[in-house]
């Protein structure tokens, strides 16, 4: 790498690598797949008797521990017993202990998700009457503190392990067999094997504290790792390992046999074997996130986890070989540099592997997003868009890396020169300008671009004949022998060219890496939506009051004040002509229960002109207030209005007509 080069390269990469990490921990709150669709009793319902059973209904299939579904006094002790169970479908219920008394009671909730993301969460209901309550739940989930963003570290390290493994073998294999035996194709490719052991080892232990308290402590527990192994991501991580042995098998023959075997016929055999088992342990390794991840749930499952399959092969065959076409067009010795036919070679196989992702993307984006307006509407969409857009400008590069291969010159003079040169070094001659000489018995004089305290060293060691000098001389010589190679690295415009435009296809490249890695602890756009739908569909049949008897109501507000925004709901039951219960509650946007100076309600039926029917009921706890004996003297669609004052001067009204009686 020449010495200009060098810095920038640092730079880009320094760079790229903190715009994946930025990335990465945006990817919190929103990597729950999985969300709570209804319950029984419902959040905040008043319930007359106490129920024997809590129960709740997912937008998917969910898996539970014992302590998944937990029900809180308003002490904070625990009243359900014995284990959570799947009733049916999606709906899960813990029994709780009989006799209850009357208060407000806590349902907390954890539970990971079919396609191995944690969901967590929290709801009140009362048994009798509202009261106070000590239970104090935190809206950070597990996959929210340091544990979260480890894990989702480690989840882009193993990507990006995989893809450099894979890929880089396979650039080996089908594009440039020589580079089997060049040292840095062969530390990229080893490298790629490290990373993903490491991180998926590192999954393996944080696996259990992910999804369960998310606490470092909870790490090396080995009862939670015991928990993990039992699960469907445990199995796919120990099989991941598994086939992680057979690739380090596989590499060790890449580049130790396969690059020693001379015997054409027997290295044709060879080929044909590692290529083999290359695909299989590959695709293998991809089928450890496609089992256990998105593709394994959900729509066409049957058809989704080979079609991720191959989308990740497609990305590890371009991305991969990228990386290690970059390597040997910066790290490959002078006198076997990589070749024009190589580089067309990869040039066919990447725009393959885009065709190969164009298609499976595109199935994929259907499957997970389902709609068109997904795609501004969710945040899946919206990652969506921005890798869509990353990858357009890779393949615009792409383009132009095909136009300096188009260019680029053959490789042969360059190493008839490099052959040239070694032999005139082999027979004791410098090469011409590299060595100034004065005579006999005269010191080597410095090469073009070495420093002055080379020549310095060199007249100190003339006084130590013996070893010393020899090492001395020996280092002169690597050091000539290192600028040569740069400069006979850099002698060809075409191929300085072709290096640039590759690095700035592997700079954009990390970037899309990391919004991959962000998209897959995503909700998708589909679940996001139906989960929406589910609940309105619930919200609705809560309203329709021949259906539950009950009738709720949510009203966002905003006074235009300090901490003025917020959601008031009203719930009033049995919601028909005569005396009826109404609760009112006031949450902030982020579902925190607070309070308010002032609120107050009025019906007015205006088809009959009856009204406004003022009702100020009473403060009962933080965020709720509560008013008995509510008239509603006639059946119709009535007109409730809010009145919320946030402070002496920031009121606001909000209305909403609903069907009562």
């Amino acid at each position: 790498m020449t010495p200009t080069i060098a810095p920038r390269v640092r730079t880009l990469v320094l760079l790229l690598l903190a715009a994946a990490c930025a990335l990465l921990a945006g990817a919190g709150p929103a990597s729950a797949h999985a969300a709570v669709t209804g319950s029984d009793p419902g959040q905040g319902a008043v319930v007359d008797k106490a129920p024997a059973r809590i129960s709740l209904t997912f937008s998917e299939q969910v898996a539970m521990s014992d302590d998944s579904l937990r029900v809180l006094d308003p002490e904070g002790k625990r009243v359900d017993t014995g284990k959570p169970s799947n009733v049916s479908g999606t709906t899960y219920a813990v029994p709780l202990h009989s006799g209850l008394p009357d208060g407000t009671y806590t349902v907390a909730y954890q539970v990971v998700s079919a396609d191995s993301h944690p969901v967590a969460g929290a709801y009140t209901f009362s048994i009798g009457a509202p009261s106070k309550t000590s239970v104090s739940v935190s809206g950070q989930s597990a996959d929210d503190g340091v544990v979260g963003w480890l894990y989702g570290f480690g989840r882009y390290v193993s990507y990006a392990g995989f893809i450099v493994m894979a890929g880089g073998a396979a650039f080996v294999l089908a594009c440039w067999r020589r580079g089997s035996g060049v040292r840095p194709v062969q530390r990229f490719v080893v490298s790629g094997w490290v990373a993903l052991t490491a991180a998926t080892l590192a999954l393996l232990l944080l696996r259990g504290s992910f999804t369960g308290s998310g606490k470092v402590a909870d790490v090396f527990d080995l009862s939670l790792l015991g928990q993990v192994l039992q699960t469907k991501t445990g199995a796919a991580l120990v099989s991941r390992l598994l086939l992680l042995a057979a690739a380090a098998l596989f590499i060790a023959v890449l580049f130790g046999a396969y690059d020693k075997r001379e015997d054409a016929q027997e290295k044709r055999d060879l080929t044909f074997g590692l290529s083999i088992g290359g695909v299989v342990v590959a695709a293998g390794l991809a089928a450890s996130w496609a089992m256990s991840e998105h593709a394994s749930v959900g729509l066409q499952a049957g058809i989704a986890m080979p079609v991720d399959v191959l989308h990740l092969l497609a990305v590890a065959a371009w991305l991969g070989g990228l990386g290690a076409l970059l390597v040997a067009l910066y790290r490959a010795p002078a006198d076997a540099p990589v070749d024009r036919p190589a580089v067309r070679r990869f040039s066919q196989i990447a725009f393959g592997s885009v065709l190969t992702l164009i298609a499976t993307g595109t199935y994929q984006s259907w499957r997970q997003l389902g709609s068109w307006s997904a795609f501004t509407d969710t945040r899946y969409g919206q990652l969506l868009l921005a890798k869509i857009g990353l990858v357009v400008v890779m393949v615009g590069v792409a383009w132009i890396s095909r136009r300096w291969t188009g260019r680029l010159a053959e490789a042969a003079p360059v190493e008839a020169a490099a052959v040239r040169e070694k032999e005139r070094v082999g027979a004791g001659a410098e090469p011409a300008g590299d060595v100034a000489t004065a005579g006999a018995g005269d010191k080597a004089a410095p090469a073009a671009g070495e420093s002055d305290l080379d020549s310095d060293s060199d007249s100190d060691s003339a006084e130590h004949p013996g070893t010393e000098r020899a090492a001395q001389l020996a280092r002169q010589q690597a050091a000539r022998d290192a600028a040569r190679q740069k400069r006979m690295r850099d002698a060809d415009p075409n191929r300085f060219g072709l290096r640039r435009s590759v690095l700035t296809e592997a700079g954009i490249a990390v970037v899309l890496l990391a919004v991959t890695t962000v998209l897959t602890q995503t909700e998708p756009g589909r679940t996001e939506q139906e989960a929406k739908a589910a609940s309105s569909s619930s919200a609705s049949a809560s309203s329709d009051t021949g259906a539950s008897g009950a009738l709720t109501l949510n009203m966002p507000f905003d006074t235009g004040g300090e901490d003025g925004k917020g959601i008031v709901t009203i719930d009033l039951d049995p919601a028909r002509v005569g005396d009826n219960e109404m609760h009112v509650f006031v949450e902030r946007p982020n579902g925190r229960a607070f309070d308010i100076p002032e609120v107050k309600v009025e019906f007015t039926l205006k088809a009959k002109d009856i009204g406004p029917l003022p009702v100020v009921p009473d403060h009962i706890a933080t965020g709720h207030w509560s008013a008995n004996g509510v008239q509603i003297p006639m059946a119709g669609d009535w007109q409730v209005d809010v009145t919320v004052r946030t402070s002496d001067v920031d009121e606001v009204t909000v209305s909403k007509n609903a069907q009562i009686g």
